[in-house]
């Protein structure tokens, strides 16, 4: 039997990899939740700091999932709902939820079942991995915008892609999951107009200890990765913008300041 009044869910932003740029009300969820659910690339000094009585580890990597999505949405749904279940349950995704975090997806089992949920906002990968190597994903004189896209295509299949509109908008692109790609990514740009010589930039394990990025040419971008050696997660960054991790290299503070704080900050009115 189910209990009367569901726990509530709680779909935290970790931030894109140095535990101390999560949120402060992310932080303070995760140490004083009663149940946690955390991917591969959130922090272990986070769930190290958790108290949580249920612990669950949903990570997905490139070719292995510690469980489908179908199930971590069922599974949310069991722990707010199962009878002396926990109270307060939170979802630990890296960077923000609702950016390639499937949050949406875990958002709206959770509306279906009837189980209250709150989106608690992380800094995304997409404007922090660039930030991390001094790039912009905006300036005023480059690049008046930023698209966001996934390189990886859904059950494995084709990366459909609008790559006529993209390589011709003067935007800056971002691509999550796109290392596998980046030959098609470059190849489809180029072919569409985009200039072979336009600055690309991949940035592997942003803001932690493990960061390392190249910047080389759009058409040679794939080689250059392979010669570095530069694994996933990582992210492709392609626009002017891209050139300036070499005009910024080494001025950019990109070192973890983490320190084991427990979250000691005021809160605002209402927050846990």
């Amino acid at each position: 039997m189910g209990r009367r009044n569901p726990g509530t869910v709680y779909l935290v932003g970790a931030g894109p990899g140095s535990a101390d740029l999560i949120t402060v009300r992310g932080c303070k969820l995760v140490t004083s939740c009663d149940a946690l659910v955390y991917d591969h690339l959130v922090a272990q000094e986070l769930v190290g700091m958790s108290p949580a009585r249920w612990r669950y580890y949903v990570g997905k990597v490139a070719g292995s999932h510690a469980m489908p999505q179908a199930e971590i949405n069922a599974l949310l749904v069991d722990l707010a709902t199962k009878e002396g279940g926990p109270e307060r349950i939170v979802r630990l995704k890296g960077g923000d939820p609702f950016v390639f975090g499937r949050g949406g997806e875990e958002a709206l089992a959770c509306l279906d079942a009837g189980v209250p949920f709150e989106v608690v906002p992380g800094v995304s990968a997409g404007v922090a991995a660039p930030a991390a190597v001094g790039v912009p994903v905006t300036h005023r004189d480059v690049s008046h915008g930023v698209v966001f896209l996934t390189g990886h295509a859904r059950g494995d299949g084709e990366l459909d892609l609008p790559w006529d509109a993209l390589a011709s908008c003067g935007l800056t692109l971002v691509f999550f999951m796109g290392l596998s790609t980046i030959d098609r990514i470059s190849r489809e740009l180029i072919s569409r107009g985009m200039r072979p010589g336009t600055p690309a930039l991949v940035i592997q394990e942003a803001t932690t200890a493990s960061q390392r990025h190249v910047l080389d040419r759009l058409s040679t971008i794939g080689e250059a990765v392979r010669a570095s050696g530069i694994k996933p997660p990582a992210l492709l960054v392609v626009g002017e913008v891209a050139s300036f991790a070499e005009k910024l290299k080494g001025r950019a503070n990109t070192a973890p300041m983490w320190s084991d704080s427990k979250c000691e900050f005021s809160a605002h009115p209402g927050a846990v």
